[in-house]
C-alpha cells in the first residue's frame, strides 16, 4: 500500500498515520427490483450508481429520481445511510472514474455502489474526509478480474493523514473555497466552448446557405456510394483471401477525419480490395446508431485498407467538390438531419438507397472549391480556439486534482490561507 501512497512516510507535526478503516464503516448497497422503481415521494431517497455522475461542486449528490418506504427498506435488507455518508461505485466501469459522493439525507444505495459511514467518535470532520477520499485511485485498488471490483478490505486498509481536527476544518473549508473558484473558472470555459461550437456551425450553415444560380441534385446524380463488406465471422477463408485492415464505424471520428491506425482486420479478395478501395476525397459515412451519418474525409489514399459495412462510402464525381460535399453532408448531420428524416423502433440506418436519394443545392465547381476553402479556414480558426480551451480545462482539472492531494497530505500550509 505505500506505492500507492508514499506520502504517508512522512508526517507533519500533529499529523497521524490512520487506516480509512479508523475513521468510519462500509456498507454495501442492495438490489433494487424493477417493480419498486419510479417512485419519488416516499421516505427514503434511493440512489443508484448513475447518480454519482450528478452531484453539486462539492459532491453532494442530488435528488434521486426513486425512494421507497422505511418498511420496504427492512423487507429488501437494504441499509438505510445516514446524511454524510461517503458513497462510491464499487464495481465495473463507474469505479474506475473515482468518483466519491456525499449524501445528502439518509438514503439507500442500490447494489453497485457502498458507503462509508464516518465514525463520529474518531476524531474526523466529515467534509475533510470526503476531500481526502477524493484524491484516492481507485484503480489502483481494484481486484483482478474481468469486471472490476472493489472490495471493502482494499479501502479500509488505505492510509490516510489526519491532522488534529481544528486543522482538518480549515482545509476542507479551504479546498471547498478553491475548488468552487476553479470550477467556476471551468464552467466558463465550457460556456465559451458552447459559444465557439455555435460560431461553427453558423459559419457552415451560413456559407452553404443556397443563393441565386445554385442547383439542386440528389447524390445519386453527383457521386457513386458504396456499402462496406459484411463481417465474415465464422465464414471459412477462401483461396487468395488475405487478412487486411478495415475502416468501421468506430473510425469514423468526431473531429472529421478517419483513423486508418491498428485497425480490425478480416479476410479480403483481391477483387474484394478493389471494390472496397479508400481513395483521397472519399467521403466515409456512418451508417447506423446515435452518430449515424456522421461523416469523415480521406485526405489521402489509404493504400491496403478496405471498409466494413458499418460505413457508406461517397465517391463524389468530377464535378463536385468533394470537400463541399463532406461540409453539406456535417451540416446534415449537425442538424439532426438523418434520425428526423428516417424513423426507426429503435435503430436508424443510413442505408446506401437512403444515401443515394438525399438532395441538396450546389453551385458551380468552382464556387463549390471557394466555399470549401472558405469553411475549412473559418473552422480551423474556431477549432484552434476550442483546443486552446480544451486545454485550459484539462489544467484547471489537474490543479484541482493536485490542490486536494497536497492540502489533504499536509503538502502545503491552508490554515492563513482560509479567509
Amino acid at each position: 500500500m505505500s506505492e500507492i501512497a508514499p506520502w504517508t512516510h512522512t508526517q507533519r507535526l500533529g499529523w497521524e498515520r490512520r487506516r480509512v478503516r479508523t475513521l468510519g464503516s462500509t456498507a454495501s448497497g442492495s438490489g433494487f427490483p424493477p417493480a419498486l422503481q419510479g417512485r419519488n415521494n416516499l421516505e427514503i431517497p434511493f440512489y443508484k450508481v448513475k447518480h454519482l455522475g450528478q452531484a453539486s461542486a462539492t459532491g453532494c449528490l442530488a435528488e434521486a429520481d426513486d425512494s421507497i418506504e422505511i418498511e420496504t427498506a427492512t423487507t429488501l435488507g437494504a441499509t438505510v445511510f445516514p446524511a454524510g455518508t461517503l458513497v462510491y461505485a464499487k464495481v465495473g466501469a463507474a469505479l474506475m472514474l473515482g468518483r466519491v459522493r456525499t449524501l445528502p439525507r439518509p438514503a439507500c444505495i442500490d447494489n453497485n455502489m457502498a458507503g462509508l459511514i464516518p465514525d463520529p467518535d474518531a476524531g474526523v470532520d466529515e467534509r475533510f474526509l470526503f476531500w481526502a477520499l477524493s484524491q484516492i485511485k481507485f484503480d489502483y485498488l481494484v481486484n483482478p478480474g474481468a469486471v472490476p471490483s472493489l472490495s471493502d478490505r482494499n479501502l479500509l486498509d488505505y492510509p490516510l493523514l489526519v491532522p488534529p481536527l481544528s486543522e482538518q476544518r480549515f482545509i476542507a473549508d479551504y479546498l471547498d473555497r478553491e475548488t468552487a473558484r476553479i470550477d467556476t473558472l471551468i464552467e466558463e470555459q465550457r460556456r465559451l466552448i458552447d459559444m465557439l461550437q455555435e460560431r461553427r456551425r453558423s459559419v457552415i450553415s451560413g456559407a452553404l446557405a443556397p443563393r441565386e444560380g445554385w442547383r439542386t441534385g440528389r447524390i445519386k446524380h453527383l457521386g457513386s456510394t458504396c456499402l462496406g463488406k459484411m463481417l465474415d465471422a465464422g465464414r471459412a477463408d477462401r483461396d487468395g483471401d488475405r487478412l487486411r485492415p478495415y475502416v468501421r464505424a468506430a473510425d469514423v471520428l468526431a473531429n472529421g477525419t478517419v483513423n486508418l491506425a491498428d485497425l480490425n482486420e478480416m479476410p479480403f479478395s483481391d477483387a474484394e480490395m478493389r471494390h472496397f478501395d479508400l481513395r483521397a476525397e472519399d467521403i466515409l459515412l456512418i451508417e447506423g446508431g446515435a452518430t449515424v451519418g456522421r461523416p469523415g474525409f480521406l485526405y489521402d489514399d489509404a493504400d491496403g485498407i478496405a471498409f466494413q459495412k458499418t460505413v457508406n462510402r461517397l465517391r463524389a464525381s468530377t464535378s463536385m467538390s468533394a470537400r463541399f460535399c463532406y461540409w453539406v453532408l456535417l451540416r446534415l448531420y449537425e442538424s439532426g438531419y438523418y434520425l428526423s428524416h428516417f424513423s426507426a423502433v429503435s435503430f436508424v440506418h443510413l442505408t446506401g438507397e437512403k444515401l443515394r436519394e438525399i438532395k441538396f443545392a450546389f453551385p458551380e465547381l468552382a464556387e463549390q472549391r471557394t466555399i470549401a476553402a472558405y469553411i475549412d479556414e473559418e473552422t480551423s480558426k474556431v477549432d484552434a480556439l476550442i483546443a486552446e480551451t480544451v486545454r485550459f480545462i484539462d489544467l484547471a482539472r489537474e490543479r484541482r486534482a493536485a490542490l486536494i492531494t497536497a492540502a489533504v497530505t499536509g503538502q502545503i500550509e491552508v490554515r492563513n490561507e482560509v479567509a
